[in-house]
């Protein structure tokens, strides 16, 4: 079994950096904005929480299986569940953002083409991740600890590209204006445990 875990937890560390980023969805300022801003920022805000839940929740069932001893059969099943699980929540935020139109600043036509552009690239890469996990070889221990290491260096780019698009969309008083609503604070704790 030795060869499964130690990948695994690679695989896990590269993943909490995408759970980082929808999780990023919130600031820390609290200046007044104009209400067109504020109610975007809430039907934005309000449709990523169970997203960024759903997200959290895969990453937490990809720890939990890098401390069990888990066979590479089982690993394989809950990676793949958990990739798709991260595409659809990351279409559902694209989805999210492009209903929600542009935000009331300047160049917000872009930000949000840019954002959602981006937020489906990353459904589609989670998607791919997920085909590469279900066609792993479960029966050869160092090949399956080889393609897990390969889709844990795709993770750690995927990671990285998700968090500049989302700093795009909430760069100046986008971002001040999510900071300010409920459910992107909540979205953003990091665990709803610690706040009951």
């Amino acid at each position: 079994m030795e060869g499964t875990n130690p990948v695994n937890k690679k695989l896990a560390a590269a993943l909490s950096g995408g759970a980082v980023l929808v999780l990023a969805l919130s600031g820390c300022s609290s200046d007044d904005n104009d209400d067109k801003l504020n109610s975007w920022a809430q039907e934005v805000c309000d449709a990523v929480q169970p997203q960024a839940k759903k997200i959290a929740a895969a990453n937490t069932a990809i720890q939990k299986q890098t401390s069990d001893n888990s066979t590479p059969a089982e690993v394989q099943k809950t990676d793949a569940q958990a990739f798709q699980d991260m595409s659809d929540a990351y279409k559902a935020i694209g989805a999210a953002v492009d209903k929600a139109g542009a935000p009331d600043v300047e160049g917000g036509e872009k930000k949000k083409t840019d954002a959602v552009k981006e937020l489906n690239t990353i459904s589609s890469s989670y998607g791919d991740l997920k085909k590469q996990v279900d066609d792993l070889d479960t029966k050869d221990q160092a090949k399956f600890a080889d393609g897990l290491k390969g889709i844990a260096t795709q993770l750690d780019k995927l990671s990285q590209s998700g968090n500049d698009a989302l700093a795009k969309l909430e760069e100046g008083d986008v971002g001040k204006a999510m900071a300010e609503q409920e459910s992107c604070k909540s979205a953003s704790a990091s665990s709803p445990a610690a706040k009951s």
